[in-house]
């Protein structure tokens, strides 16, 4: 596997005008991270990344950045609400996603990142959330943006999480199947998966979702979890409940050279995260 970093997780240790994208590139470099998930508006500050800002320019100097330090750009993020009720809100965030795949598809990112959304303008969980009306809100707000992706040649991929649209494994082979399209793919990030009513039986959850979505599986995150009240707290891997065991023999015996990137680590922990995932990996 190629173990990489969400690039706003590190810091330089020097003041703010140092927390750039190319510091925070040399330092995931020096740290031995080989691909990154890079979020635009959380290490360039000052620009909202709408379609003024994702020029061409900006694409060719991002990738002169990040293969300077011998990374990959794993996940472009563009982590917006595709189930926004407002129509002009919607096709305003469905244009950002255009200019993330157009830049995408310049710097060669392996893939465009989403999460599943709301069907509310906040972006948060409430009593439709889960509804069939949500989910239909979801697809329809997405599949322009795919048709987008495949004019492109760029791979979307969608991320299921508990508190979202798509909360399970089924409800993305529901969206995989309404958009029948060969560049939408999943993004696998098992503790979004989980929730206190779950956590118990997580063994089982992660192993369906890898058997119900394993094909189309593009690139995981690696974080870990612990119970926080009523809620779910996420860490970095290795400091909570997860057991990565299965993930990884997935990964190490259908998925070879998958990139997988550590989410909610600390500077303090990044390197001990990758250097536990990787040992464990090797082992197996």
């Amino acid at each position: 596997m190629q173990l990489g970093i969400r690039l706003h997780d590190i810091h330089t240790g020097l003041g703010p005008e140092f927390q750039t994208m190319e510091e925070r590139a040399r330092k995931a470099s020096e740290e031995g991270f080989s691909c990154v998930h890079l979020a635009y508006s959380k290490v360039i500050k000052g620009y909202t990344f709408d379609d003024c800002a994702l020029t061409e320019g900006l694409a060719k100097y991002t990738k002169r950045v990040f293969d300077g330090q011998g990374l990959d750009i794993a996940v472009l993020g563009c982590y917006l609400n595709l189930a926004h009720p407002d129509p002009e809100k919607l096709a305003e965030i469905q244009s950002r996603y255009f200019g993330h795949l157009r830049v995408a598809s310049l710097l060669g990112a392996s893939v465009v990142g989403t999460e599943t959304g709301a069907p509310n303008a906040q972006y948060k969980m409430d009593a439709n959330t889960h509804s069939a009306e949500a989910l239909d809100a979801f697809i329809r707000g997405l599949e322009p943006v795919v048709e987008r992706a495949e004019k492109y040649g760029v791979t979307m991929a969608i991320e299921p999480v508990w508190k979202h649209i798509v909360y399970s494994p089924d409800r993305a082979v529901q969206v995989l199947e309404a958009i029948p399209s060969p560049n939408l793919r999943i993004i696998f990030d098992p503790v979004n998966l989980l929730y206190p009513g779950n956590l118990d039986t997580r063994d089982k959850v992660i192993g369906e979702a890898i058997e119900k979505l394993g094909d189309r599986i593009a690139v995981v995150h690696l974080k870990d979890c612990v119970l926080n009240g009523d809620d779910l707290k996420s860490i970095a891997a290795g400091t909570g409940v997860m057991d990565y065991r299965e993930i990884l023999k997935f990964m190490k015996e259908r998925k070879p050279y998958i990139q997988a990137t550590l989410e909610n680590t600390t500077d303090e922990n990044a390197v001990r995260s990758r250097m536990y995932l990787q040992e464990m990996y090797d082992a197996i």
